[in-house]
C-alpha cells in the first residue's frame, strides 16, 4: 500500500480515516468517479466529514481527481496514480467472482456497479460452517477427530478418524491435510465431503512424519515443444517464463493438483498441443520424489507405532 503524505511526515490519520481514503482511491481507480454521498452512505458519516476526507485525499494526491460541477461528481484524472491501494488486479476480479457466485455480498465490498460477468463453474456442495470450525479447532488443538466422510476411492467406511494438521486449496477445491487412522498414512480430504465432525482426542501421530507435505519441489513447466514458435512464445509471455521455463515451488503433496489441472501428469504426445500447451519437464523427478517421500513417511509411521 502506498504511504499517505501526512503519514510520511509522522502525522498518521486514524484507522477509520485511512479506510475511507483507501475507498476513495479504490473507487476512482476502478470506476473513475466518486460522489460525496458514496462515503456518507457506506461508512455512515456526515456530509461534512465526507467532504473533509475528500479534501485530505486531494491534499495527498492533487493530480488524481477533479470536481466536475456539471455532473456534481469527482472524476479520475488521466494521470491517476494510486495513493492508498496497490494495483492488484486479482483482488478486484476475485471479489467480483465471489459476489456473482454468492460467496460475498455486494454490500460487503466497495463496488458501485459490477460489470456484466458470467462465471463458468460447476456447482459444488458448500462446506458447513460447523465442519470448518471443527477442522480449524482440531488443527489448533493438535487433536484427532471423527468425521463423516463421503469418499471417492470406493471405501465403504463413512466414519473416519483423522488428525488434521493443515489446509490446502487446489483445483478450485479446499482440502484438509490429515493423518488417517484407517490407513495409517497422510492424505487429503475434500472439505466439502465432510458432512459432520464428532468427538475429538489428542492426536497420536506427529505431523512431522508427513514428508510429502514438508518437502518441496520445483515444477519446471515449459511450452509444449509441438507448438509452433509463435504459440510457444505466447506461452512464455503469458506465464512470465525465464529462459523459456516457469519454475513453480510446490509441496510434494500438492503437486498432483497443479499437474491434474494443467494435464501435466499426461505424458507428452498423448494429447494435442492445444489440449496440453504446457508440459512438465521434470515429470519423472516429481513422481520419483513423491514415491520416495511417501515410502519414508510410511516407515516413520511404522517406527512410531512400534515405539
Amino acid at each position: 500500500m502506498a504511504v499517505p503524505v501526512r503519514a510520511q511526515k509522522g502525522n498518521v490519520p486514524r484507522w477509520g480515516v485511512l479506510r475511507r481514503l483507501e475507498f476513495i482511491d479504490f473507487r476512482l481507480f476502478w470506476t473513475g468517479r466518486l460522489n460525496r454521498s458514496d462515503l456518507s452512505e457506506l461508512f455512515g458519516i456526515s456530509a461534512p466529514q465526507a467532504s473533509s476526507d475528500i479534501a485530505l485525499y486531494q491534499e495527498m494526491a492533487p493530480d488524481n481527481l477533479v470536481y466536475d460541477r456539471g455532473q456534481k461528481v469527482y472524476l479520475r484524472l488521466p494521470g491517476f496514480k494510486p495513493a492508498m491501494i496497490d494495483e492488484v488486479v486479482d483482488r478486484f476480479l476475485l471479489q467480483i467472482i465471489a459476489v456473482r457466485r454468492g460467496w460475498l455480498k455486494k454490500t460487503d465490498t466497495w463496488f458501485d456497479e459490477l460489470p456484466p460477468l458470467e462465471v463458468v463453474a460447476l456447482q459444488t456442495l458448500p462446506t458447513d460452517a460447523a465442519v470448518l470450525q471443527g477442522v480449524l479447532d482440531a488443527i489448533r488443538e493438535k487433536a484427532e477427530v471423527e468425521v463423516h466422510y463421503s469418499s471417492m476411492t470406493g471405501s465403504a467406511a463413512t466414519r473416519r478418524r483423522i488428525a488434521p494438521h493443515a489446509m490446502a486449496s487446489g483445483w478450485d477445491r479446499w482440502y484438509v491435510r490429515a493423518w488417517s487412522a484407517e490407513h495409517n498414512d497422510f492424505r487429503d480430504y475434500a472439505l466439502a465431503r465432510i458432512s459432520s465432525i464428532g468427538d475429538s482426542r489428542p492426536r497420536s501421530v506427529n505431523p512431522v512424519s508427513d514428508l510429502e507435505w514438508h518437502h518441496r519441489i520445483e515444477l519446471e513447466l515449459v511450452p509444449n515443444p509441438e507448438l509452433d514458435p509463435d504459440r510457444r512464445k505466447a506461452q512464455e509471455i503469458e506465464h512470465k517464463m525465464v529462459d523459456g521455463v516457469l519454475k513453480v515451488p510446490c509441496r510434494l503433496s500438492l503437486a498432483f493438483y497443479l499437474m491434474a489441472e494443467h494435464k501435466l501428469d499426461v505424458e507428452a504426445g498423448k494429447l494435442t498441443p492445444f489440449q496440453q500447451p504446457l508440459v512438465l519437464r521434470n515429470l519423472a523427478e516429481v513422481r520419483q520424489r513423491r514415491e520416495v517421500a511417501r515410502e519414508m513417511a510410511k516407515q516413520a509411521l511404522a517406527a512410531a507405532a512400534e515405539a
